[in-house]
């Protein structure tokens, strides 16, 4: 990603850094790991995910947005930690055979950051607060307060704690605020779901709709609150170089020129709003007005595989060119978390987050790597996760 793909090439890790790239031939010398005829890529960043939510996968098709929130948020409160905790285990582990590195998680329990800090994985773990009605808001920012510290004391270089007001459906206008406030002054990432289904576009906008009968029979005022769900989140001061804005189908040219104006990062997952039927993110406005645009799958509740290059190839459309792809899939979604600095290209002192793919694999096929390493610690090989028989 940062110069022209090198044949029989070689990348020098020197513990978990890179230290040298270039053709075999110049390398140093050192312990040679020969992975076969294979694309030696950086490692791949899913930026959206739900990993506890991977025992959910195929459970609820057919069911409309608004039904199958209500019927996802029912199942997962049947699920004990420990099930959900393997969930997302299960999430990392199939991530993982699919090149991919670095997660960007969303949730409101604790399940994904303990998996990725216990296999090794990088990632940064948004905890999730709701709260709809404004009464709510001092509750909620409670308990936030309370996970998130928590949580950061057991922060490590390899995964983040950020913070994920959920969406303008389930979070009231004081909250918005009040964790975009949180975000600052703790200096934290913030993520949230934003611009993704029609309905919730009728909520922010004119106040009807189904989540508007929803909230209004919980006794909470409902009324329009903005031009669109962008726009609230400007309103809120949620908009920022280090928020992430999840979804992003309902953009028009302003709300583009609103993102790219406050840095934005954004999550797009193509296969997920197929499932739903919500259409497709502007992804090429977006990027012609340099907004730093990642791929995600988003949970398997909504998605059959956690494939991101098959993910970034539907961004693109049918005339993107594969190194647009890969970059998207890698530099894209690093850029869109503000990691790039760290992560995401093949060149002396980025992490060594590495991840190689067979060649002549079927490119409609699912993606599955022979080799994965994160940090310099080799995690798949031979195509077989690190330690399984």
């Amino acid at each position: 990603m940062s110069g022209p793909d090198i044949e029989s090439g070689t990348v020098v890790v020197d513990g978990d850094i890179i230290s040298w790239v270039g053709p075999r031939a110049l390398a140093p010398p050192g312990r040679d790991v020969e992975l076969g005829d294979v694309i030696l890529a950086p490692g791949l960043v899913n930026a959206h995910t739900h990993l506890d939510l991977t025992v959910m996968r195929g459970r609820f098709g057919g069911l409309s947005f608004f039904e199958w929130i209500r019927a996802l948020t029912a199942a997962r409160a049947g699920l004990s930690a420990e099930q959900l905790l393997d969930s997302a285990r299960g999430g990392i582990r199939e991530g993982l055979l699919a090149g991919i590195t670095t997660y960007a998680d969303t949730t409101p329990g604790d399940a994904p950051f303990e998996a990725m800090l216990e296999l090794g994985v990088r990632g940064i773990a948004y905890r999730e607060v709701f709260g709809p009605d404004p009464r709510q808001c001092e509750a909620s920012m409670a308990g936030l307060r309370e996970a998130v510290a928590a949580m950061r004391a057991r922060e490590t270089p390899l995964v983040r704690v950020g913070l994920s007001p959920h969406a303008a459906y389930s979070v009231s206008d004081e909250l918005f605020t009040a964790v975009a406030d949180f975000a600052r002054s703790e200096s934290l990432p913030i993520a949230t779901h934003v611009a993704e289904s029609e309905d919730e576009s009728q909520l922010v906008s004119n106040g009807d709709g189904v989540f508007a009968v929803f909230l209004r029979g919980r006794d909470i005022t409902v009324n329009p609150r903005g031009r669109t769900p962008v726009d609230v989140l400007e309103r809120r001061s949620v908009l920022g170089p280090n928020a992430l804005l999840i979804h992003c189908i309902r953009c028009d040219e302003r709300d583009i020129v609103t993102i790219a104006k406050h840095r934005c990062g954004v999550a797009t997952c193509p296969m997920s709003n197929r499932y739903f039927g919500h259409g497709a993110a502007p992804v090429a406005a977006m990027r012609d007005a340099n907004v730093r645009v990642g791929a995600g799958s988003d949970s398997m509740a909504s998605n059959d595989r956690m494939d991101v290059l098959r993910e970034a190839r539907l961004a693109l459309g049918a005339g993107a060119r594969e190194r647009e792809v890969w970059e998207l899939a890698t530099l894209g979604g690093a850029r869109a978390l503000g990691l790039d600095h760290v992560i995401s290209s093949l060149e002396a002192g980025k992490q060594a987050d590495l991840a190689a793919f067979p060649r002549g694999a079927d490119p409609g096929g699912p993606t599955r790597a022979s080799f994965v390493a994160v940090a310099g610690r080799v995690l798949v090989e031979d195509g077989q996760l690190h330690g399984s028989p």
